[in-house]
């Protein structure tokens, strides 16, 4: 399929964390498949790089969890700011996509608006979980919008948004990936005992934060299940070598795996695991897990002020309830982490429970081809028919 237009088009796609990095490549796939000839340009990461889509600014360089870190990263994100309006000022896009991340990308957006770029919105900011006023900034800043969770249409509509529900694109990201037996024919464990995932988050200021947490919890479930072993993805926005020298400060059976991340989820009996994108995948995927989310005392102080939501946990905010376990801030301790995932790993009914309500979850999000949709949309938003 390729649509008709009488000059070339220029979109610039703004990602600025590992998720959107991921969703971002995908949606260029799908925009050159409606029509290779677009030209395309993007804050990203190695993702879309690979993707062929020319990244302005490395999101990695900006990338940070919670306010006190945003500020002892100032400078580096006013200096990507002034490379992107640059960019912005010199090639003109007829559509900026800004997905999710949304702090930088409503300051990126209003700008690109005032140079006379449509603003495209995929992948609501969580203004449903905290600084609701935010809704009243998308009103005026987009142009169309792309949601993809279930509950979030009517949150959008009660506020009067029309926002389209396109489903969640690792639906389709995850189709592809190995069963359950195959995955486990190559990570799974020897000793017959359980196999327990690590997965401390994508981002350099998450790493700081939660790596020795669920190391020191992995390594208190080592000593109660002596037969498990340990696996830890890393994502690809982090350097494995770096990851490979922290691990080694701990004793523990643990394999590191590069570039494999969503096999070793599939895997995994257990997953212990930051808050995040990773733990819708990894319902989407069938594995149960433990979550949990620590930030600096300063900005688990102002979240406190502001979230609206019970849980941190994608899973549990689409059920409504608490599906599975939470740790988070002060509860996030390596011996309550250590003695809910022993507890989860002898009671296999509880890892059973999970495994059917994100089955359940899966169904809600969705049916295949939401890249295309999504692309579909922009193109309709650029004035392309």
């Amino acid at each position: 399929m390729c649509f008709s237009r009488e000059k070339d088009l220029h979109i610039f796609i703004s990602a600025g964390e590992a998720s959107g990095d991921l969703h971002g490549s995908h949606l260029v796939a799908a925009i050159r498949s409606l029509d290779p000839s677009i030209r395309l340009s993007c804050l990203g990461g190695p993702l879309l790089r690979s993707s062929g889509a020319p990244v302005v600014v490395d999101h990695r360089e900006i990338s940070v969890v919670g306010a006190s870190e945003v500020l002892s990263h100032a400078r580096a994100i006013f200096g990507a700011w002034r490379k992107i309006q640059s960019h912005l000022l010199a090639s003109r896009p007829e559509v900026v996509v800004l997905i999710d991340f949304p702090d930088f990308n409503f300051f990126l957006g209003k700008f690109a608006k005032k140079i006379g770029a449509r603003i495209f919105y995929y992948i609501s900011p969580q203004v449903w979980a905290w600084r609701e006023y935010r809704v009243h900034t998308i009103k005026r800043l987009v142009d169309r919008m792309a949601v993809i969770l279930p509950f979030e249409k009517e949150f959008y509509g009660a506020r009067g948004m029309d926002v389209e529900y396109v489903g969640h694109p690792l639906v389709d990201i995850l189709g592809s990936v190995p069963g359950l037996e195959r995955s486990a024919q190559v990570y799974g464990s020897d000793s017959g005992g359980p196999l327990i995932g690590i997965l401390p988050g994508s981002r350099g200021s998450e790493i700081k934060l939660l790596f020795a947490l669920l190391m020191d919890s992995a390594a208190i479930a080592a000593r109660k299940l002596p037969e498990a072993k340990f696996l830890l993805p890393v994502a690809p926005s982090l350097n494995p070598e770096r990851i490979k020298a922290y691990a080694a400060n701990w004793d523990l059976p643990v394999r590191i795996v590069s570039g494999d991340t969503y096999r070793v989820i599939r895997a995994c009996d257990l997953i212990l695991t930051a808050s995040g994108t990773v733990t819708l995948e990894s319902a989407i995927l069938g594995t149960p897990m433990v979550i949990t989310n620590r930030v600096s005392r300063l900005s688990g102080e102002i979240a406190k002020r502001l979230i609206r939501v019970k849980w941190v946990g994608l899973p549990n905010l689409i059920a409504g309830r608490q599906v599975v376990p939470e740790f988070v801030q002060d509860n996030a301790r390596p011996e309550l982490i250590a003695a809910e995932a022993t507890s989860l790993l002898r009671q296999r009914d509880r890892l059973e429970e999970q495994r059917v309500e994100f089955a359940k979850m899966r169904e809600s999000l969705g049916q295949p081809g939401i890249s295309e949709r999504v692309a579909k949309l922009i193109l309709e938003t650029a004035g392309v028919s």
